[in-house]
């Protein structure tokens, strides 16, 4: 070996050595992927096999199909050191029993909407939807930079969970009626499903709400058993045949502006991946969120011309009389939601006070932007 080649790989060894003595420090202090406390692992060769359960039908369109992508994404990505199978509702759990079987580690991972799970803490709804609350870019932002994550993580550790975004229908319509809606009076006494808060405001305001998987939604309306129903937007609900059962589609989606949903993980697992599949899981998590949302946005525009173009479908504006009370009933209903509870108060307030403070930019940017747009286009809302 030659002076110069020497010198050279002489500093290229010293060089390494410091730089792995640094890294020895640091990685002492810093913390795992995804903002835990826990110490990071180094990568290892293990190959880890997990199971995602889902509240979706199998290869469901948009969500199930979503959580396909993201099992594949993270086979992908770590070289197939951690492999994901995923199964559908009824497959190992009910659609219902997602949160447990993560929390009890029937299975590593779960694929669906923090609402759902209402019960088992009142705090959970604000990580899907809220009535007249964010959308769903506003609520990318509040769970990435206006504190949202960190609460998600506090509420969701106490169950021993690890929640993350992983998807967004966007802005959800007002649902399936079989009859019209011109009065408050039209909802009373109707059999309405209404998942998270929006099933309380439809109580509250004399209507009967069920809670049900969707994929007992169809069968429901044809035999009578349900009057109305709020599943996703015309993508999901051409695929469910919805307007086979019901005539008026209505709108606004007052109670889902943005519905966004999760991938939730035993902490336990979570805490013992090292650093690097930590952080494949969390950007895979991230690429999905993006991409359903995407997908969502596409097809629900092909969707709505389809069902109202081809199927004939009665699409609806709900009557501000409603909208108003309606408005007025999920304010009070948020407020007794988080009543006598520290913790739902601090997550509500955090929610509340991001959505306030970014309202302002929103008329001035996006919603005046929209409406121009709509006024020189001619393509404004029936």
């Amino acid at each position: 070996m030659d002076r110069r080649k020497f010198v050279s790989a002489l500093g290229l060894g010293l060089g390494a050595a410091a730089l792995a003595g640094c890294g020895q420090n640091e990685s002492e202090n810093k913390p795992a992927a995804g903002g835990d406390n826990a110490p990071a692992k180094a990568a290892d060769n293990e190959v880890r096999e997990w199971k995602l359960v889902t509240a979706w039908p199998k290869n469901y369109p948009g969500l199930g199909t979503g959580a396909n992508r993201f099992a594949e994404r993270v086979t992908a990505m770590s070289g197939g050191r951690l492999t994901i199978k995923v199964h559908g509702a009824g497959e190992l759990v009910p659609a219902m029993g997602v949160f447990d079987a993560v929390r009890d580690g029937s299975a590593e991972m779960g694929h669906s909407a923090s609402y759902y799970w209402k019960g088992k803490h009142p705090a959970t709804p604000f990580f899907t939807a809220v009535p007249f609350g964010l959308t769903a870019q506003e609520l990318n932002s509040w769970v990435n930079f206006g504190g949202g994550q960190e609460l998600w993580d506090e509420l969701y550790g106490e169950f021993g969970l690890k929640p993350l975004p992983c998807g967004n229908s966007g802005t959800q319509m007002a649902g399936w009626f079989r009859k019209e809606i011109n009065s408050l009076e039209d909802i009373k006494g109707l059999k309405i499903r209404a998942p998270g808060l929006a099933g309380e405001v439809m109580q509250r305001i004399g209507a009967t709400p069920v809670q049900m998987p969707g994929g007992e939604v169809f069968t429901s309306m044809q035999t009578g058993a349900l009057d109305a129903a709020d599943w996703v937007g015309p993508y999901n609900d051409l695929t469910f045949g919805l307007h086979k059962v019901a005539k008026y589609y209505y709108y606004p989606g007052w109670q889902e502006p943005g519905a966004m949903l999760e991938m939730m993980i035993n902490k336990e697992k979570w805490d013992a991946l090292p650093e690097d599949l930590q952080a494949i899981v969390k950007n895979a998590a991230e690429a999905e969120n993006q991409h359903i949302y995407d997908e969502f946005t596409a097809r629900n525009a092909e969707a709505l011309k389809q069902l109202v173009n081809e199927h004939g479908v009665e699409l609806r504006r709900l009557p501000d009389e409603v909208l108003e009370v309606l408005e007025k009933t999920s304010q009070e209903a948020v407020e007794d939601l988080v009543a006598g509870n520290d913790q739902a108060r601090r997550i509500y307030e955090s929610y509340r006070d991001f959505r306030d403070s970014v309202m302002p930019y929103i008329a001035v940017a996006e919603q005046s932007a929209l409406n121009v747009r709509s006024t020189v286009l001619g393509q404004k809302a029936p």
